[in-house]
């Protein structure tokens, strides 16, 4: 096992773990990152590893937010809770656009839209689309202000944002279902935190349909990037999931929406001239 193989898992770990969660497209980093930085692998296993290293972000979710989506009890007697359920049936309706979509068409998607034009025009696409919205809702009070307040119809209007995401790389998931939660009057710790638990059931089939399309045929090696590049996709996601909740408390999203528009521009002009 080649050890310089393995710093690049790490390098692509950190980056997946950073971009997942802030709203700037980790495929657009992705892509970038892949042109200077290459792995020596089969084409097949990191179309699959762009995906999959996306569950030691998961991960990442599920022990920050363990006590607000795990929806069992036992301490003195077991204990259901409702809410929780409720939840979990919304973000399951937020997921049908996407999911009937993916299903469908995953592989005409990449072929039409996974090239380096599109991503960069997604990407400043929404970041306008960010400070546009920021800046309409500056003297506004948002209308939901806790995740129990999120409606059936609202989780399934997030649910189209995602879609766009799901169509276009470089939209970025988290980008495309805060923006699509803060048009329909979201507060901004309530859309981070639904578009958190949103990832959870959406990332973990795309993985496995990914891993199902590769057929389980992982060499030794490529056995150690993935794990690799999961572990650090996981321990970075646990700093940068913290840094965003917090951050968002004082801070609106516009920020994100100005890197976007350089980011994009910069995508373009390198692959203009490239």
């Amino acid at each position: 096992m080649d050890m310089i193989e393995i710093l690049k898992a790490v390098l692509f770990g950190i980056v997946e773990g950073i971009t997942e969660w802030l709203p700037i497209s980790s495929t657009g980093h992705m892509i970038l990152l892949n042109e200077f930085v290459t792995l020596n692998v089969r084409e097949d296993f990191w179309e699959m590893f762009l995906v999959v290293i996306q569950l030691g972000a998961i991960l990442a979710v599920v022990l920050l937010f363990w006590n607000k989506i795990f929806p069992f009890r036992f301490k003195e007697k077991p204990v259901v809770r409702k809410d929780i359920f409720s939840l979990w049936f919304k973000i399951l309706v937020a997921c049908i656009p996407a999911a009937v979509v993916g299903l469908a068409f995953d592989d005409v998607l990449d072929a039409l839209f996974y090239n380096p034009w599109c991503v960069a025009i997604a990407l400043i696409v929404f970041g306008i689309a960010f400070i546009v919205i920021e800046n309409r809702n500056r003297n506004m009070s948002p209308k939901i202000t806790q995740l129990s307040e999120i409606t059936y119809q609202t989780a399934l209007m997030i649910g189209v944002f995602q879609l766009i995401a799901a169509v276009f790389p470089g939209t970025s998931r988290s980008g495309a279902t805060i923006v699509g939660a803060l048009m329909i009057g979201v507060s901004r710790t309530v859309a981070a935190e639904f578009t958190f638990f949103l990832a959870i059931p959406v990332m973990l089939g795309a993985s496995l349909l990914k891993v199902v399309k590769f057929g389980f045929a992982f060499t030794e090696s490529e056995i150690v990037i993935l794990l690799v590049g999961m572990a650090v996709a996981f321990i970075v996601s646990v700093a940068v999931i913290r840094f965003l909740m917090g951050y968002i408390k004082k801070h609106n999203f516009k920020v994100f929406g100005w890197y976007r528009i350089v980011l994009g521009a910069v995508v373009l002009l390198y692959f203009t001239l490239a």
